[in-house]
């Protein structure tokens, strides 16, 4: 069985409840679909954990993006990646980047936000300009992540769209985290597992400034 894991934004606290229940529904395999744990309050111990899960493929997400390409126009993350960088091993940094933006295992696509973007994610409902994001793709399934939020539905040019939602820090309303299995190819089974919410936002909070607030605000609400 095929664990999907997106988004987990350092949140340890999370992913522990997650892995739990994942060994007691038989996971053996896994997909993991980036955005780790950079920058947050157990980047290390994050990836350490992901590191122990045998028979996983990693992709990357813009945050693993972002460790040597970072956002320009978007000051407020700039300075929060520099600050999160003086604690990051550069070897760490170089295995991060290399990962490869999309993988695909039993004919479904794998991606971060979408086959054109790692920052460009599809909506819970239909938008006007979603087919440019699939980027050629048709006819087939494509999981990705990104918004954070937990939903499966048609998608353009004969696609169906699935986001597992996020691990650490679900924006669809609902603070338990989010992840889902594959038992077939194609077919998705929707989990959410509920964690010490209050932990994982404190930890948040001890990384100060505006990013910290945001952050631990959204894992508290489970929203925006």
């Amino acid at each position: 069985m095929l664990g999907l894991l997106y988004d987990i934004h350092g949140n340890i606290p999370a992913l522990e409840e997650v892995l739990g229940d994942a060994e007691r529904v038989g996971v053996d395999r896994w997909l993991l679909g980036g955005d780790y744990g950079t920058p947050s309050p157990w980047p290390l111990e994050t990836l350490g954990r992901l590191r122990q899960l045998e028979n996983a493929t990693w992709i990357r997400g813009n945050g693993e993006r972002w460790l040597r390409e970072p956002p320009h126009d978007r000051p407020e993350v700039m300075a929060t990646y520099e600050l999160f960088l003086g604690g990051l091993p550069e070897e760490e940094v170089a295995v991060l980047y290399a990962l490869p933006p999309q993988a695909e295992l039993d004919g479904v696509l794998y991606v971060h936000g979408s086959p054109l973007s790692d920052v460009e994610s599809f909506a819970p409902e239909p938008q006007e300009d979603e087919a440019q994001m699939l980027a050629g793709v048709r006819d087939r399934t494509v999981v990705f992540g990104h918004s954070h939020q937990q939903f499966r539905r048609p998608g353009p040019a004969g696609t169906t769209l699935v986001n597992p939602g996020s691990v650490g820090m679900p924006l669809d309303g609902d603070r338990r985290a989010a992840w889902a299995v594959s038992a077939e190819p194609g077919e998705f089974e929707f989990r959410r597992c509920e964690y010490d919410v209050e932990r994982a936002a404190e930890g948040y909070r001890t990384m100060g400034g505006d990013f910290g607030e945001l952050a631990a605000r959204r894992i508290e609400r489970g929203s925006d």
